[in-house]
């Protein structure tokens, strides 16, 4: 295979780049890049060392071992010919990755749209976005190389925008307000990750829908100006409200699983420009937790699906 390096990789590791490229795990490339099976302009690379942007290598991909295919659900909220807007239910892996080679959204994507294959990059075939596994609610898919690319763009420059619910232990005063604070690895935990000087920049921008108390609990619409990895839940842990349900990030409130819903979708369309506008209500686990906790004035909830262009 031979492959140029894109400018998003620019002076990322070797590894690193096999890793996105090839669609494999950090492991896997690392291995890939230790046999020596990698070359820049003829010479072997080192798995630590630097690629520039618009460097040519070439690799050999591993031939993985089969995995048995396991479809996972998702419901089209939207199909277009250069797009598709779907609704994935919490407990499913977006993408192939370190421990899930296979069994992805992704993976059932490609069987059921095969036109996806070829679309952006291998592996998450017509991706533009992802959700974390334990994250319900709205991706975007680009059906046409073209519209990846455009898709790409527009969210590369913050034309697209997302809109989470999520239901945080506390009571969020003041009642609006923006996370500014830099997110990378957790030090102490690697499968975590921590507000940390070091890290990438990453803003939350949260405003208060509804309140409880008690549990002492708050419903808020978050929407994200960037998109790093569990940002949402490091956010507002880090503020003193983790999301419900998150032990991860030291929740308290037994709800049924992670109260993260993305809900809103706005994105430029890819052929015509046209502002689009997608929402889809929190899945009914979420919705029946809310009663539980009592009857607030839920009349900003989003209940239905709609779709504005």
């Amino acid at each position: 295979m031979i492959a140029e390096v894109p400018h998003r990789l620019d002076g990322e590791r070797a590894d690193k780049v096999v890793a996105v490229l090839a669609g494999l795990s950090r492991t896997e490339a690392r291995r890939l890049v230790e046999q020596g099976a990698v070359r820049r302009g003829g010479v072997v690379l080192a798995p630590a060392e630097r690629v520039a942007a618009g460097s040519v290598i070439e690799f050999e991909p591993m031939q993985a071992e089969p995995v048995p295919t396991r479809r996972v659900s998702y419901r089209v909220i939207v199909e277009e010919p250069e797009f598709l807007v779907i609704a994935k239910p919490a407990g499913v892996t977006v993408h192939p990755g370190a421990g899930r080679p296979g069994g992805t959204l992704a993976d059932t994507l490609a069987a059921d749209w095969p036109e996806l294959v070829g679309v952006g990059e291998p592996g998450r075939w017509g991706i533009v976005h992802r959700l974390d596994k334990d994250t319900s609610g709205l991706l975007l898919i680009a059906r046409t190389a073209q519209s990846h690319r455009d898709l790409a763009t527009a969210l590369a420059a913050r034309r697209i925008h997302r809109s989470y619910l999520a239901l945080v232990e506390g009571c969020v005063d003041p009642p609006r307000g923006t996370v500014d604070a830099p997110i990378g690895r957790d030090p102490g935990v690697p499968t975590r990750r921590a507000m940390v000087s070091d890290g990438k920049p990453a803003r939350t921008h949260y405003r208060r829908l509804a309140g409880w108390d008690r549990p002492s609990c708050s419903l808020l619409q978050v929407d994200l100006e960037t998109g790093r990895t569990h940002q949402i839940r490091v956010h507002m842990a880090g503020i003193g409200h983790p999301v419900a349900g998150d032990r991860t990030y030291g929740a308290r409130i037994d709800a049924p699983r992670l109260w993260l819903h993305a809900w809103r979708l706005a994105f430029p369309h890819p052929k015509t420009g046209a502002a689009m506008e997608i929402e889809a209500p929190p899945d009914a686990d979420l919705v029946e937790f809310l009663a539980t906790l009592g009857d607030p004035d839920l009349g900003q909830l989003p209940l239905s699906v709609t779709v504005n262009r």
